[in-house]
């Protein structure tokens, strides 16, 4: 479990690092307009997309609120793989160890 904390970690850091050189060096409209002009722009935008959706899934699955579920879905589509790094991590540590507790939250008991 130490491994996949310190991935998740990882991979939220490197997250964090690209968003903030896209917002500071980027132009979303300008480079978003030529993304989605080309089809494997398209494409990877469409298999980010469904990857969101299916992780999305786990989360509705996990959680017992609503609240949170409509929050965490929520980040998930805007801020994407970021917030699936920070989720898994804060789910690891919430999970103390147990594998069974971190793959099904609270339907684990």
């Amino acid at each position: 479990m130490k491994v996949a904390k310190i991935i998740s970690l990882i991979g939220l850091v490197a997250m964090t690092v690209a968003i903030l050189n896209a917002i500071l060096n980027g132009n979303f409209a300008e480079e978003g307009a030529w993304i989605i002009s080309h089809p494997w722009g398209v494409t990877s935008l469409v298999d980010l997309y469904v990857g969101f959706i299916l992780f999305s899934m786990w989360i509705v699955y996990r959680e017992k609120s609503l609240l949170r579920k409509v929050i965490w879905v929520a980040l998930m589509m805007v801020l994407g793989n970021w917030t699936a790094a920070l989720y898994i991590y804060l789910a690891l540590n919430a999970s103390q160890g147990d594998w069974r507790k971190f793959w099904m939250g609270v339907k684990a008991a």
